[in-house]
């Protein structure tokens, strides 16, 4: 007898939580539904931070994709922050931070990612803001580093972080 009126009773306090839980579910997709549009652009998202492997580098920033008529191309507009984390002289092995961004185009099945923009920041303690657009983009990438003042090889990546893909939206 207890065990069924614990069973009744737990089975009563989900079915509440469900109820619940439901309009304030479908109030938060209406707001993000809102701010996407009140943006102008059909997906939008703030991204990051992603840092490299030794988290002297770091960068953040938006995304914002804008379809044309028909869904046959897009622009894919990109925002953001890079920080030069490492307080380091060069003499001491300090590097600059590098951020470096790849698209995958409409129709390429090969699967191939295409370098992008890539920037570069020397600067302990501060930040070089960078903005971009693509088009014809189905997928973007973002990877940080860090590279010597004169140097054009990066060490110490992060992973590939994907900033957006098509089917996100």
């Amino acid at each position: 007898m207890i065990k069924r009126l614990a069973t009744g009773l737990l089975a009563t306090a989900a079915l509440g939580a469900v109820v619940l839980a439901t309009p304030a579910t479908a109030s938060a997709a209406a707001t993000a539904s809102a701010a996407t549009s009140a943006s102008g652009y059909d997906y939008s998202e703030n991204w990051g931070a992603y840092h490299s492997r030794n988290y002297k580098a770091k960068a953040r920033g938006w995304v914002g994709v804008d379809w044309g008529h028909h869904q046959k191309w897009n622009r894919v507009d990109v925002k953001g922050k890079l920080y030069d984390l490492d307080h380091r002289t060069y003499g001491q092995g300090g590097k600059c931070a590098y951020v470096k961004f790849e698209a995958h185009h409409f129709g390429d099945h090969h699967g191939k990612w295409y370098d992008g923009k890539s920037y570069k920041y020397c600067g302990a303690g501060g930040a070089k803001h960078f903005t971009f657009s693509k088009h014809k983009v189905d997928g973007l990438r973002v990877k940080v580093c860090q590279i010597g003042l004169h140097s054009s090889y990066p060490t110490r990546c992060g992973d590939w972080e994907y900033l957006y893909t098509a089917e996100s939206e």
